[in-house]
Formats: structure tokens, sequence, C-alpha cells
């Protein structure tokens, strides 16, 4: 399931692992079907659907299986006109088809087909247009307006919009790695988080300060928060430490160092400054975004921070990676690049804001810096150590 909207508008949907479309202002599912030269297909009933996100985008990409190819649809929301969601079908195959959607107060550039529907009961309100093998026909849904219509043109196009998106997601820290699964998370987190909001901090105090904390990152004022904020600060601080806990307390930090509550700052970096955490091997449930970036870069109070505290994975080793903009401190963040000489990682970093002392536990436990930037060459890891050579060896335990 994924969220779709636009930011600074209240319409939100779901989409459904099939592409099905339900709003959340309680009006009526819009579905999907397709007539293929085989039979009618249903996608919430078919076994070959795949979905995707555009980029890790809400921008969300469904294919069916036909004869021949696939039915392609796309679905993404944009701010034109009051705001409207758009839906492309995309005939990615050699033979025409036809696809019926189950509401009829769509927006298109085309007249419905006049034909009687047969071999499918579908719901009364539905509508049929034609699409032609290798052709792209596109549809909205109105956030502002009811009823059927003249599709507006142009509209954004889902790259343009899925672009967007990026642009937005990597306020909090663009990434550079060579593992697209973990991008396409981080993405898909962000970017549901913008449109869904934070926990409730009555349910999850640590997952609250750390969701505002990625909020305040991608954008949203900080101020309108520092009252909850500072009621989960209090409820947090009395929990047990953990790597949660130490990275809410740091996200509460930098919101409040965004609200110029500086002396609120100070008190926050005292609770987090003596208490040891240990970061998990595996992600734990509602965590994921916060444990991606925290083997990244992440504090570990006193003045210093960790590069790669989990270690520099072993689909990773031989390749190049960057991160950007990563905090390390309530005013800090830190950039970095690896590159590789032979078996050796090289390091170039930069920090933004005061300095703090960076480490890498993990990677060189001997290397240490308080220079604001700079380079480094570290250690061999471990799977070179044991004989790994970059560009040679393809396959990792």
């Amino acid at each position: 399931m994924s969220t779709i909207g636009v930011l600074g508008g209240r319409w939100r949907a779901t989409v459904s692992d099939a592409g099905s479309v339900a709003p959340w202002d309680g009006s009526a599912v819009l579905d999907w079907f397709v007539a293929a030269d085989d039979r009618w297909h249903v996608p919430s009933r078919e076994p070959a659907v795949r979905q995707h996100r555009i980029d890790g985008a809400p921008v969300i990409e469904t294919r069916l299986k036909v004869p021949s190819g696939d039915a392609v649809h796309r679905v993404w929301c944009v701010a034109d006109r009051g705001g409207m969601t758009v839906i492309e079908i995309e005939n990615d195959s050699t033979l025409a088809f036809a696809v019926a959607f189950s509401r009829s107060d769509l927006l298109s550039s085309r007249a419905a087909a006049n034909v009687a529907i047969q071999g499918i009961e579908l719901p009364p309100d539905s509508v049929i247009f034609p699409v032609g093998h290798r052709c792209t026909v596109r549809f909205a849904l109105s956030h502002s307006a009811s009823g059927s219509g003249a599709l507006p043109e142009p509209l954004p196009a889902a790259m343009q919009v899925a672009r967007g998106w990026k642009t937005v997601i990597d306020r909090a820290g663009r990434l550079i790695l060579p593992d697209d699964a973990v991008l396409d998370e981080v993405s898909r987190l962000r970017g549901e988080l913008a449109l869904n909001g934070p926990v409730e901090p009555a349910n999850d105090a640590i997952g609250f300060l750390i969701d505002v904390g990625q909020l305040v990152r991608l954008g949203e004022r900080a101020d309108p928060w520092i009252p909850d904020v500072a009621d989960a600060v209090n409820a947090v601080a009395r929990r047990p430490h953990a790597w949660d806990v130490a990275a809410a307390l740091d996200a509460s930090a930098h919101i409040l160092a965004r609200a110029g509550e500086k002396r609120a700052v100070a008190d926050v970096v005292r609770m987090r400054n003596d208490q040891p955490v240990v970061l998990p091997t595996v992600a734990p449930a509602g965590r994921l975004l916060a444990w991606h970036e925290q083997r990244l870069a992440r504090s570990l109070g006193n003045g210093t921070a960790d590069l790669l505290s989990g270690g520099i994975p072993a689909a990773w080793l031989g390749s190049n990676f960057e991160a950007y903009g990563l905090p390390i401190g309530s005013a800090t963040t830190v950039s970095y690049a690896v590159r590789w000489h032979g078996d050796r990682p090289a390091v170039l970093w930069e920090l933004d804001g005061p300095t703090v002392a960076l480490t890498a536990c993990a990677v060189a436990p001997s290397w240490s810096t308080a220079e604001p930037k700079g380079e480094a060459l570290w250690p061999p890891p471990a799977m070179a150590q044991a004989g790994f050579v970059p560009g040679r060896d393809v396959s990792f335990s």
C-alpha cells in the first residue's frame, strides 16, 4: 500500500498493491480492469501483477500481464487546478486492449466507448476506453470538483513529478549508494512520512521525535512542533537508553535548534551526552529510516560522531558511494564520499556547522579527526584482508 497526494494539500489516497485508488475523503474507490485479447483481467485477482514506485517517489506504477506484453497503470498527484490525481494507462503490448474504470467522473481527452460491456460484471458507474497497441492514454480525478470533462493539458508527467519528489526527499540528506533497494526504501519512507505525518506521540514518543526531525529536515517549519516535541522529550528522557532513544533526542535537539530554542537544545544535549548506545545489526520495526541513516552517520554525543557505524556492507566493497547532509549534531551535518584505492577505502569528508570530531569505529578503529574537512586512507576492510579484490570478486556472503 502507498499513499499519494500533494504536499501542502489535504487530499490523500491509498494505492493498493493492484493499483486501486482509495481516496481518504470517503468517495468511491477508483479501480481498473483490462479487456485483452484473451479475456477480462481484474488486477486485484491476477497473480502476474508487479508494482513499484518510480525513483521511490509516490508515483506508483503497476504492471499487469496481458497477451504479448503488459498493461501499465501509473498514478500520481499534481497541484494543478486545485489538485488532481492523474492516471496513465500504457499499452506495452503488440495488441490493442480496452481499460475500464469503476468511476465515470474522470477527466479525459477522449470520450468513453459507447459499447456494451460483456464478459465481466463491473460496478454500475463504470466507463470503458480503448487503448491502441504501444499507445498511452491519460485521465484525471479532480480533488476539488466533481463530474467528468476534458482533461486539462499539459499536466506534469510521471517522471517530472518523481524528479520533483526526489528534490524534496534529498533535502533530508542525499544518498548515492551501490544499493538501489536501500535508496528506494529511504525515498519511500520519507515520501510516506511527508504525506502521512508523524506517528502519534502518545503511541510512540520516540518515533514521533524521529519523524518530526525528518519532517523539519524535509523543509517543514520547526516552530509549530515545539510544544509536542517538549512533551515527547520529557517522555523519552524517562526511557531506558538505547540507540533509538539517542536518535530521538538528537532529532529533538535539531528541531529545537531550527526553532532557535538554544536553552532547550542545551538541556537535550545534557540528557544525551553521557549515555553510551549500541546500534543494532538488524533494523527494528518502525525504525527503519532512522536505522539506515544511523548506519551511515550518527552522533555519539560529547561532540563526537561516527561514520559507517554499521560497517561497509559486503555488497558495497569496491564500489564508490556518497552521503550528503546527514545530521551529526544539533546544528551540524556531514557529507562524505568513499573511494577505493586497491583494497583500501579512502574517505573525503566535509562538515557544515560547528565542528564535531569524527570517528569510524567499525571501519577504521584507530582513525579520528577534528578537522572540518579533509581526506584519509582507511585500512582494508575485513573481507579485503581475507582476499577480496575490488572489481574482480562479485560474490559476497
